[in-house]
């Protein structure tokens, strides 16, 4: 129908301005640290327009995430600094809370532009029950032209994906991390040689088996993505006792498929599993001590 039609092509063209956004932004990041000759690794909708996969199609992109090696980021984050990016995050406890535990400084805005860049040393909290190594991230990490630019290897962009999904976020509003994971699946699956067995040795090299094995059996559930039977079975060393998948096949459908705007399943389903990924993000008592913080700044805010 026309009217739909007219959504869409809004839909379209705003995504196309999108994607040129990120272009940009990307290239003003390399131009920015061109001096310091640090390598530069594009992650998530960034490294997807750069090699132009099908999960950049159509891409609405809030911000532009970069990571660099640990002990190039202050150098880094002085050089943005200086090319006009402005930290969005001023409180004292917010600075010290991503300095000292998380995996990314405060986003930094563009002060013309208005442009965000997460800067960040590896793609899960140091505090996280998880660990990936950054230095084998970076050790398989491809460039891209000839400059500082790189992208995670395959496997590594998927992994990074399932981890972002299943253990570091939150999943409000990610049914599009997974069908970005289906979509990298599916890619790889078919360009890739010896992508699944690649896969799932990966995932144990970088202690993210878990992870991966909720994103294999939820784009299989709910995307019907075609994974293959063996790395399904290979997945499954890593599932978590049966109470536990029996609640997350409960939770994640409920709060990754849009529902009802009232819908009480999805708003419950959201608010177990952000309970759950600050659970895995912090230890007990670093997570009571966040949540106290939190406590008191929202009770203050009120009070204004």
């Amino acid at each position: 129908p026309e009217r739909v039609r007219r959504h869409l092509a809004a839909a379209a063209a705003l995504a196309a301005r999108h994607e040129r956004m990120v272009r940009w932004e990307t290239n003003r990041i390399e131009r920015a640290l061109e001096p310091l000759d640090v390598p530069i690794l594009l992650l998530k909708g960034a490294a997807y327009v750069a090699l132009g996969l099908p999960a950049a199609t159509g891409r609405l992109i809030s911000d532009t995430d970069i990571m660099v090696p640990r002990a190039a980021l202050d150098t880094v984050e002085g050089a943005l600094k200086a090319a006009g990016w402005q930290p969005i995050k001023l409180d004292p406890y917010d600075q010290r809370y991503y300095r000292t535990w998380m995996h990314e400084l405060p986003p930094l805005v563009h002060r013309e532009r208005g442009t965000v860049v997460d800067l960040h040393h590896t793609i899960l909290p140091p505090t996280s029950r998880l660990k990936p190594d950054p230095a084998k991230l970076w050790a398989a990490a491809r460039p891209l032209g000839g400059g500082q630019l790189h992208v995670l290897a395959p496997t590594d962009m998927v992994l990074h994906g399932a981890a972002h999904l299943f253990h570091d976020g939150d999943l409000r509003r990610s049914l599009r991390d997974l069908v970005d994971l289906a979509d990298l699946l599916t890619h790889f699956g078919r360009i890739e040689p010896d992508f699944w067995s690649g896969l799932i040795s990966r995932a144990a090299a970088l202690d993210l088996g878990r992870p991966l094995y909720y994103a294999l059996r939820y784009c299989r559930s709910l995307l019907r993505v075609p994974v293959p039977e063996g790395a399904s079975i290979a997945a499954a060393r890593h599932a978590p006792p049966f109470p536990i998948i029996d609640a997350m096949d409960w939770l994640v459908p409920r709060a990754l498929i849009p529902g009802p705007p009232d819908g009480d399943a999805g708003r419950g389903a959201t608010t177990l599993l952000y309970i759950r990924s600050h659970w895995l993000r912090m230890p007990p008592w670093l997570l009571a001590r966040h949540l106290a913080h939190q406590t008191v700044a929202r009770l203050k805010h009120h009070e204004r």
